[in-house]
């Protein structure tokens, strides 16, 4: 294993503040975190905080994504029913670039296609429906669509396709992965393809490929391919069964794909060892597989907390992590 050392952190202010995301853009990173905020950090003066704080407005923040990493735009969505969207270019103030949404049921899930000018929000369930609600920021005072019969729970990951932008891959408590083109009203004929994977706490594409990878909230983790016509369609074409057997470890963070096609990076940690590791998932002669001679490991990583997001710089070999101790973190080489 490849050990990176700890060389700078943030510490929040105040007490059980969970820091949930990271969201790596050009101005810096933005990080979201329990106590309803959105920061701005500069990457090498991450030990003098946050050049900037927005405080949100949902109620509770329960999702943030990246709507444009180059004009470091964010969005965020609450318990509230709100979707809100945050230039962080702009000098800092309590008010959004933009705020759609309101009346709904809490939203849980965000996808953002800043091609596509689209924002789509996945609900909790309520009265008996869970429901994915996209709209187009060029017309923003209603929803574009909404569907309703996809999930039948908690819809809790949501995102586009960096290949096919109408195309939307949601997951949900309900055990199911649905690809959906978004362009197709009628909402039975919009369904391109489900896959059964248990109840679904991560998904994502693997840029370059037709596959997607899913992990449940039991720490189980697997790829399906979207374009498999074999009769067999909906098997995983990898099944890697419970992490926490496969590599002894107590949870899987996140897995961020590598935007130049070469696979993913999966972040799994252990609080009792107070480790993490970042692993790399790579395509072989032999097919997808995660490589375990190149764990690059994070010794004290946050104590005895859970990490929840991490991003990499590869051309720097820098990492930034976030965890539940309040903190993010700076891991380099060691000298």
């Amino acid at each position: 294993m490849y050990q990176l050392v700890n060389s700078g952190r943030y510490r929040y202010p105040g007490q059980e503040i969970y820091v949930t995301d990271i969201l790596p853009v050009t101005a810096g990173f933005a990080t979201a975190a329990s106590d309803q905020s959105i920061s701005l950090f500069d990457p090498p003066r991450l030990d003098q905080g946050p050049v900037k704080r927005i405080r949100t407005d949902h109620g509770n923040l329960t999702a943030s994504k990246i709507y444009s990493a180059a004009d470091s735009v964010v969005c965020t969505a609450g318990e509230n029913g709100t979707v809100s969207l945050w230039d962080l270019r702009q000098a800092t103030s309590s008010a959004p670039a933009m705020q759609i949404g309101g009346n709904l049921p809490g939203l849980l899930s965000l996808a953002c296609s800043n091609e596509t000018n689209t924002v789509a929000a996945g609900t909790e369930l309520a009265n008996h429906q869970a429901s994915i609600i996209i709209w187009d920021l060029r017309t923003p005072s209603n929803p574009r669509a909404q569907y309703n019969e996809g999930h039948s729970d908690d819809i809790t990951t949501l995102t586009y396709s960096p290949t096919h932008p109408s195309h939307l891959l949601s997951g949900s408590t309900d055990g199911l992965l649905n690809l959906t083109d978004t362009l197709v009203p009628d909402e039975d004929d919009a369904v391109l393809a489900t896959f059964n994977h248990g109840s679904v706490h991560r998904a994502g594409f693997l840029v370059g490929t037709t596959e997607v990878f899913a992990a449940s909230h039991d720490e189980k983790f697997a790829l399906y391919d979207t374009a498999d016509e074999t009769p067999q369609r909906g098997a995983a074409t990898l099944d890697l069964g419970d992490m926490r057997e496969l590599l002894g470890c107590r949870y899987l963070a996140d897995v961020v794909a590598k935007q130049g096609g070469d696979g993913a990076v999966v972040g799994v940690g252990a609080q009792d060892q107070e480790m993490f590791q970042l692993i790399h998932l790579s395509k072989g002669a032999e097919g997808w597989g995660l490589d375990k001679d190149t764990i690059v490991g994070l010794p004290g990583a946050h104590g005895s907390e859970l990490v929840r997001s991490f991003c990499f710089y590869d051309e720097q070999q820098l990492v930034f992590t976030a965890g539940e101790d309040g903190c993010v973190k700076a891991w380099r080489p060691g000298s």
